[in-house]
């Protein structure tokens, strides 16, 4: 089995002691980044209160940095429902 490419992130842009934001190593465009729950849960309604606080607040500091350097039109984000041995990442 390959290690698990959430549970040891590269190039990290910000992180908390809950979560962390990182880029996609499979980007869809300028700018994609994952935002990642330290915790394996299911999904967003799976995460403690403190965990669903600490995303959003990457979340919300990745769109700031998203916004100054790539000037986007918009924004999608997305929450996927995983498997419980999975991790899911929040992305931007």
């Amino acid at each position: 089995m390959s290690a698990c490419e959430l549970c040891a992130p590269a190039d990290v842009v910000f992180e908390s002691a809950l979560a962390c934001v990182r880029y996609d190593s499979n980007s869809l465009s300028r700018g994609h980044v994952l935002v990642i729950p330290r915790r394996h849960v299911a999904d967003f309604f799976d995460l403690s209160a403190a965990e669903q606080a600490a995303i959003l607040d990457l979340l919300n500091q990745a769109k700031k940095m998203i916004a100054a350097k790539h000037s986007p039109d918009g924004y999608n984000s997305g929450s996927p429902r995983c498997s419980r041995r999975a991790r899911p990442a929040y992305w931007c």
